[in-house]
């Protein structure tokens, strides 16, 4: 959430801050700017503006932006609505500083009215105007360096944040802070490229530096020092990016989404490369194997998670809980960590989070650590704050996922948790060594057969202009394709803005059916084979009421096909691993039904990619 880019050394800073604010784009943001160290006079120039980066682009077609030191920044509003005066960069009193940060300053109103009784004059309605001034504050009135008067503000504010403050007294240093928003540091030749996610740093350098919480980074043209807020020098590691260039342009497709949909293939072969030994029947997860003899121990799976990440840890917690006969909780990252749970030392609590750095699955980890439970994420970013936080875990590898709506994210979720429970019921004993290798040879087939249903995208973009013009839906399933139906009815919500709710098919008679006329599309998952015929009867249910059917189907079934208005026809597979061909119609669906209505498929309104504040 919010976008951060920076950059010192003997390039034009510029050119690389508008196009790393693009590359930042997909994370959602309202306003848009930058500011600038002016090499002849060591004076701040700052340009910001409500809308687009294009809009900034376009604004600054006449200005100053020459430098080799600058910033920028997206913001995603949270305190003030947004416009011009409450987008970043913010400005100290007489404009000596300038700041830029992601995050919530928790005490800021507190802070506000010392620093007005200070004499100081606020122009937005930010707690990040506050910051400047705080350290403005503190700065003047010890006499003493930017970083040190950086260093003693922080320990003044509570909440979460990413900061990145230029000076014109100190015209050749950038500071750089975190805690609890993530932000990293690229390593040129002579030159260093901050920003909040690696998106826009892998076009300069393949080696990065995350910082830690509670981590300081004097940042100048030849040197990187690294500290803590108490002052301790840290030594810098230093990771390599995993990912190319082209994993961030559309290849040619439409939108980031449509891409990402059709890398599905791609994406879960990735997360399953040298991870399984079909024949052995054996699955090789490192970052469980110093765990796996607390296996039989474990009494108690509990998954964290919010939204798709959500859905992703109720489709494992039917799988884990089928084949590893272990009970699993599945509880919202939100809501976990205030209503005093219970937590035993005995527990396995497993995070998922695509980017590693959702504020509120760090802070039910956080929760989790202190009650001394094992921790383990399932993540898709390298380095980010979840993977350096768990005991264990998995990458799932996807590659970077630039569209708002996570598809191929979902996916490979579910593919490393469907391999984490073979790998606890193998070594539970809870499931026979044949049945273990079947499911594992089924899995490996999943990538092309997720490509056949991928060719039934024309056909599928048929029924999305049929229904296109809906107020609402609803989306039903049954067993593990429950949380699929859930999936399918959060994409359509967020980036065409129809409203949509998904349900367990049995639970229809109790108040939805209420709702089902003829002008209701409801869209039915109906491959459980153990639930086929419970599901067939809800479907009759809804024809009973005039209501619009859209089946998903196994390939031959006919039952349903005198039933339903459309049917959408996915290959069979083992139950367990139904999700991750029964997701891809609704994924497309929903992506089609968004285009023909004009919406902003990459950037769907009021979303974000990485919600890094509670």
């Amino acid at each position: 959430m919010c976008g951060i880019v920076g950059y010192i050394g003997k390039r034009e800073a510029y050119p690389i801050l508008i196009k790393g604010l693009q590359r930042l784009e997909y994370r959602g943001y309202d306003s848009a700017g930058v500011a600038l160290i002016d090499k002849k006079n060591s004076n701040i120039n700052s340009y910001k503006i409500a809308g687009k980066v294009n809009d900034l682009s376009e604004f600054l077609l006449d200005k100053n932006t020459g430098g080799h030191i600058g910033m920028g920044h997206t913001r995603w509003a949270t305190h003030g609505e947004p416009n011009n005066r409450n987008a970043h960069p913010h400005l100290s009193e007489h404009g000596d500083l300038a700041i830029i940060h992601n995050g919530i300053i928790e005490n800021h109103y507190v802070l506000r009215q010392e620093l007005i009784k200070r004499g100081y004059h606020f122009n937005s309605d930010t707690d990040t105007e506050v910051l400047v001034h705080l350290i403005d504050d503190i700065q003047n009135k010890l006499e003493i360096s930017l970083e040190e008067a950086v260093r003693l503000a922080l320990h003044e504010v509570i909440g979460a944040y990413a900061i990145v403050i230029l000076s014109k007294k100190e015209p050749n240093v950038i500071i750089a802070a975190r805690k609890g928003s993530p932000l990293v540091i690229g390593l040129g030749e002579d030159e260093y490229f901050l920003a909040s996610d690696a998106t826009p740093i892998v076009e300069y350098t393949r080696n990065v530096v995350y910082l830690r919480d509670n981590e300081l980074a004097v940042v100048k043209q030849n040197s990187l020092v690294l500290k803590t807020i108490e002052n301790e020098i840290q030594v810098p590691y230093i990771q390599e990016l995993e990912f190319n260039l082209e994993a961030l342009e559309k290849g040619g497709y439409e939108h980031f989404m449509l891409k990402e949909i059709f890398e599905q293939p791609d994406s879960i072969n990735d997360c399953l490369r040298g991870r399984i030994r079909v024949m052995e029947g054996e699955v090789q997860l490192g970052g469980l194997t110093r765990f796996e003899g607390q296996f039989d121990a474990m009494k108690r799976i509990i998954i964290v998670a919010c939204g798709t990440s959500w859905h992703a840890g109720l489709v494992a917690e039917y799988i884990i809980e089928d084949l590893a006969r272990i009970p699993v909780e599945v509880e919202y990252a939100s809501e976990f960590r205030y209503r005093n749970p219970v937590i035993f030392p005995d527990d396995l609590v497993i995070a998922i989070s695509q980017s590693g750095e959702t504020a509120d699955t760090l802070a039910a980890l956080t929760l989790a650590k202190e009650k001394g439970a094992t921790i383990f994420g399932v993540c898709n970013v390298v380095g980010a704050s979840i993977p350096r936080m768990t005991d264990g875990g998995i990458y799932t590898h996807a590659g970077p996922e630039i569209g708002v709506a996570s598809t191929k994210a979902f996916t490979a979720q579910v593919t490393a948790l469907v391999m984490m429970a073979l790998k606890i019921a193998s070594k539970k004993g809870t499931l026979p060594e044949y049945r273990v290798r079947e499911i594992l040879d089924e899995l490996v087939n999943i990538p092309d057969k997720i490509k056949k249903v991928l060719e039934k995208n024309e056909a599928i973009k048929h029924i999305a202009e049929i229904y296109k013009d809906a107020t609402n839906c609803l989306y039903l399933g049954r067993g593990v394709q429950f949380p699929v139906a859930l999936e399918g009815a959060l994409k359509l919500k967020e980036i065409s803005y129809i409203h949509a709710e998904g349900y367990p098919a049995a639970e229809m008679k109790h108040g939805p059916i209420a709702l089902i006329d003829e002008f209701m599309p409801v869209f039915v998952i109906a491959t459980n084979k153990s639930n086929y015929e419970k599901v067939v009867s809800n479907i009759q249910e809804v024809k009973a009421r005039k209501g619009k059917i859209i089946a998903i189907v196994t390939e031959g079934d006919t039952a349903i096909l005198h039933l339903a208005d459309h049917i959408i026809e996915i290959p069979e597979t083992e139950e367990v691993l139904a999700p991750l061909l029964s997701v891809i119609p609704l994924q497309l669906l929903a992506y089609h039904i968004a285009v023909m209505r004009g919406c902003n498929v990459d950037q769907p309104r009021n979303l974000a990619k990485s919600v890094t504040v509670e």
